[in-house]
C-alpha cells in the first residue's frame, strides 16, 4: 500500500488546493461545541419562522418584519459558517426552496390579516405575481438541468485541443444552483412584501416583484438562449466520433489507467514523470469526472471515459499496453480489452498484504521493485506466477538525493516523522499515531537539538477517530513547542524569494479558468500544452522546495501537510526517519539514512522484524519512545549506527540493484510488454483468417418453396394419430 505521493508532481492548481484532511473524518475542534453550534443554528432558524408565523396569525407588523428579517439572518449564517446544516435541511427535504416558499407565504398571509375584508382584492395581484415568479423559477431549474445534461459530454480530456467541440464558458454559478438563485432573485420580492405589511402600500410589493419577476426572466432567457442548436456544444455521437479520430491521429502506444476517490490521486500522479519519461505516445484514461483536475500537472494527453461503452472504444486503438498503480471496482471493466496487455505497478511497496493482492493475479504482468516482492508473491500464494513478476526498481526515486552524512556539528537533527494511516482492517499495528505518536513526538520536541517534520498520511482518522484525535494532539504539541523555541529567523529576502518561485510555479501550472468553470469550460480552457512546459514545472518546482526550506527558520518544527513539499523533499531534509511498516521505507532506504519503525502490534520485536522484511534494517521502537534518545545519538555519531551495512543490503533487496537504472528497467519493461501485445494482435488476427470461410461468390437471395395452391373443397378432418 503506497502511503504518500512520491513523485515531484505539482498540482495543476497549487493556490486552491485543499489541505490535506480525511475525507469522513472528524473535523478539528470539540465535538461538544459544534454540536452546540449546530443546535444554535437550528434553534434560531426554527425560532425565527415560530415568530413570523406568530406575526402574521395575530397579526403583529413588527414581529413580523423582525422575525423575517431574523429568518433572512439565519439563512446567511448557515451559508457562511454552517454549511453541513445546510446539506442536512435538503436532506430533511427542507432545502432553500421550502424555506423560502414559507417566509413568502407566512408573508402573504401576514398581509391577508392586516387588510379589511373589503381590501384584500389589492393584495391579490401580489399573491398573483408571486406565484407567476416561482413558476418562472421552477422553469429556470428544468431549463439549466437541460442545459447541463448537453454540457456534460460522454468524454472529458485535458491536454487536448477540444476546440471541435464547440464548447463555451459555462453558465453563471447563479443561474445552476437553485438554492442561491432563488435567494437572490427572490430578496426583492421578499423585502417588497415586507414594505409592504409595514407600509400597508401595495405599491412597494409590486415594485419588488416586478424586479424578481424581470431577473428571472433574463435568466430564464439566457439559459434558453444557450439551447439553440447553434449554441449547444456537440451531441455524444459527434463527440464519439471526434475521440475516435484524436485516437486515429494520436495514436497511444502505453497508457496509465486510473479509477479512484479524490483522495487516492496521489497513487496516480506518482507515475506521472516515469510515464512522461517513456518513448511512445503515453495517455492517462480515467473514469471519474472529477479526477481529471487532481492528475497533477503534466504534458500527457488526459481521458475521462466514465461509461464503459465509451471505454470500450480503446480495443480498437493502438493502445498496446495499459499500466494500473491501483485497483478498484472499475479495473475489471478494462481489464476485458483483449487487445490491450496490463500490468499492475502499484502505488508503493511495503510488508502489508494489501501488497500482495489475489487481484494481481488478472493482470498480464506484476511490476515490482525488488526481488523481496517477488519473494512477497511466492510465499503469499495468491495466483500470481513468478514468470509474470518484472522487476522494475522505483523509477520516482530518482529525486530522492542519498546520504551526505551526520548533520553538522551545531546544526539541528532532522527527524521525519511520517506515520501510515490505520487502514481499512482494524489491526492495531498498522499506524503508530494513536498508540505511540504521542509519546515519540514528546521524546523528540523533549530534545533541544532536533527538529521535527511531521508529516502524517492524508487518510489519517478517515476510518478510527482515535487517529485523528490522535493527530490533531500531535499537531497541538508541535505548535506549542514552536511558540517555546526561539533562534534566527530568516530575513525577509528568503519570504520574497518564496513567493517570487511560487508566482513562476503558479504561472507554469494555472488552469487558466474560472473557479466556476465547469467540465466543458474546463476542457476548452486546458488545450494541447506548450512544448517544455513539463520541463519547465520540474525546474520550477524544485526551485520552489529549495526557497521553502530556506524560507523557514532555523531548527523550527514543521507539519507538513500540504501537497507541497512533497514526501521526497521531506526525505533530502531528514537525517532520520521514523515510520510504520509502510512503503515510506521502502522508498526512504534510497537515501541510506537511518530509520525507525514504531511497533504498536502485540508480536515480540524478534517476531516483528522476521514478519515484516522492511523492518529488518530498522530501530524499532516501542510504543513507550523509551529508543528515542539511544536512536539519535547513532544518527550523530555514525560510529555508533550498527544498521549501516544491513540497510545497503536491504535497499538491494527491496529496491532491485542500482544498475542499469530504474528508468531504464521501467522502459525496458514498457517495451517489451509492447512488442508482446503486437505479437498477440498478430496471432488473433491469423486465427480469426483461419476461421473464417474461404472467399467466393456472394450467395443470392433466399427463396422460398414454392407452395401448393389451395384445394377448392374444404380439407378433411384430421384422423386419430
Amino acid at each position: 500500500m503506497r502511503d504518500e505521493p512520491g513523485a515531484t508532481a505539482v498540482p495543476l492548481t497549487p493556490p486552491r488546493l485543499p489541505r490535506r484532511r480525511p475525507p469522513r473524518g472528524p473535523r478539528p475542534g470539540p465535538p461538544a461545541r459544534r454540536t452546540v453550534v449546530k443546535l444554535l443554528a437550528l434553534g434560531g432558524l426554527a425560532a425565527a419562522f415560530a415568530a413570523q408565523a406568530l406575526g402574521a396569525l395575530l397579526p403583529h407588523v413588527p414581529l413580523l418584519l423582525a422575525a423575517s428579517a431574523a429568518s433572512l439572518a439565519a439563512e446567511g449564517v448557515l451559508y457562511r459558517w454552517q454549511r453541513g446544516m445546510v446539506s442536512l435541511f435538503a436532506k430533511s427535504h427542507a432545502d432553500l426552496t421550502v424555506r423560502h416558499v414559507l417566509r413568502d407565504l407566512l408573508l402573504v398571509v401576514g398581509l391577508l390579516r392586516l387588510g379589511e375584508q373589503h381590501r384584500e382584492g389589492a393584495y391579490a395581484p401580489l399573491v398573483a405575481g408571486l406565484l407567476v415568479f416561482y413558476a418562472l423559477h421552477w422553469a429556470i431549474q428544468a431549463v439549466s438541468v437541460l442545459v447541463r445534461r448537453t454540457r456534460t459530454l460522454p468524454v472529458v480530456t485535458r491536454n487536448i485541443d477540444a476546440s471541435a467541440l464547440r464548447l463555451t464558458p459555462a453558465p453563471p454559478v447563479l443561474l445552476r444552483r437553485s438554492g442561491h438563485r432563488l435567494a437572490v432573485f427572490g430578496l426583492p420580492a421578499t423585502g417588497g412584501l415586507a414594505a409592504t405589511a409595514a407600509a400597508d402600500a401595495p405599491v412597494y410589493g409590486a415594485a419588488g416583484l416586478a424586479v424578481s419577476l424581470a431577473a428571472a426572466l433574463a435568466g430564464l432567457g439566457a439559459l434558453l438562449l444557450r439551447l439553440l442548436p447553434g449554441r449547444r456544444p456537440a451531441g455524444e455521437q459527434e463527440v464519439l466520433d471526434w475521440f475516435d479520430a484524436w485516437l486515429a491521429r494520436y495514436r497511444p502506444t502505453v497508457g496509465l489507467y486510473f479509477s479512484g476517490g479524490a483522495s487516492s490521486a496521489y497513487q496516480a500522479n506518482m507515475w506521472l514523470e516515469p510515464l512522461a519519461g517513456l518513448d511512445g505516445r503515453p495517455v492517462i484514461v480515467l473514469r471519474e469526472r472529477h479526477m481529471v483536475q487532481r492528475i497533477a500537472a503534466t504534458d500527457i494527453p488526459v481521458v475521462c471515459l466514465p461509461k464503459v461503452s465509451t471505454l470500450m472504444r480503446l480495443e480498437h486503438s493502438t493502445l498496446r499496453v495499459l499500466l494500473h498503480p491501483s485497483n478498484s471496482g472499475k479495473t475489471s471493466q478494462v481489464l476485458r480489452i483483449p487487445t490491450i496487455k496490463h500490468a499492475f505497478v502499484n502505488h508503493g511497496e511495503s510488508d502489508k498484504l494489501s501488497s500482495c493482492n489475489p487481484y494481481a493475479k488478472a493482470y498480464d504482468e506484476v511490476w515490482v521493485a525488488g526481488p523481496a516482492a517477488r519473494e512477497r508473491y511466492a510465499l503469499a500464494e495468491v495466483g500470481v506466477e513468478d514468470k509474470d513478476v518484472v522487476e522494475i526498481g522505483r523509477p520516482q526515486l530518482d529525486a530522492v538525493r542519498p546520504c551526505a552524512g551526520p548533520p553538522a556539528p551545531g546544526a539541528p537533527t532532522t527527524v521525519l516523522y511520517a506515520p501510515t494511516w490505520e487502514g481499512w482492517d482494524g489491526n492495531p499495528g498498522n499506524t503508530s499515531v494513536v498508540e505511540a505518536g504521542e509519546n515519540l513526538v514528546r521524546a523528540l520536541l523533549a530534545d533541544p537539538g532536533v527538529r521535527l517534520l511531521y508529516k502524517p498520511h492524508p487518510l489519517t482518522g478517515s476510518v478510527d477517530p482515535r487517529a485523528r484525535a490522535a493527530d490533531l494532539r500531535i499537531r497541538e504539541l508541535v505548535r506549542a513547542a514552536n511558540r517555546e523555541r526561539g533562534g534566527p529567523r530568516p530575513d525577509a529576502s528568503a519570504a520574497a524569494g518564496l513567493a517570487r518561485r511560487a508566482a513562476e510555479l503558479d504561472r507554469l501550472t494555472a488552469a487558466g479558468f474560472r473557479p466556476a468553470a465547469d467540465q466543458a469550460e474546463r476542457m476548452l480552457r486546458q488545450p494541447a500544452p506548450e512544448p517544455g512546459r513539463a520541463e519547465a514545472v520540474r525546474r520550477a518546482a524544485a526551485a520552489w522546495e529549495e526557497a521553502y526550506w530556506a524560507s523557514l527558520p532555523a531548527g523550527q518544527h514543521q507539519v507538513v501537510t500540504d501537497a507541497r513539499p512533497a514526501l521526497y523533499s521531506c526525505f533530502n531534509q531528514a537525517d532520520l526517519l521514523i515510520s510504520d511498516v509502510s512503503s515510506v521505507i521502502s522508498d526512504f532506504l534510497a537515501s541510506g539514512k537511518p530509520y525507525a519503525v514504531a511497533n504498536t502490534s502485540t508480536l515480540a520485536e524478534d517476531v516483528f522484524r522476521k514478519s515484516f522484511p522492511t523492518v529488518a534494517a530498522a530501530t524499532v521502537l516501542t510504543p513507550d519512545a523509551s529508543g528515542v534518545p539511544a536512536l539519535l545519538e547513532s544518527v550523530r555519531h555514525p560510529e555508533l549506527d550498527e544498521l549501516a551495512g544491513e540497510r545497503a543490503a536491504l535497499a538491494l533487496r527491496l529496491l532491485g540493484p542500482a544498475e542499469p537504472p530504474s528508468r531504464e528497467r521501467f522502459a525496458g519493461a514498457v517495451r517489451d510488454l509492447c512488442a508482446e501485445a503486437v505479437r498477440h494482435r498478430a496471432r488473433m488476427a491469423e486465427r480469426l483468417a483461419e476461421e473464417l470461410p474461404p472467399a467466393g461468390p456472394l450467395p443470392g437471395p433466399r427463396r422460398e418453396p414454392a407452395r401448393p395452391s389451395a384445394p377448392s373443397a374444404a380439407p378433411e378432418p384430421r384422423g386419430r394419430v
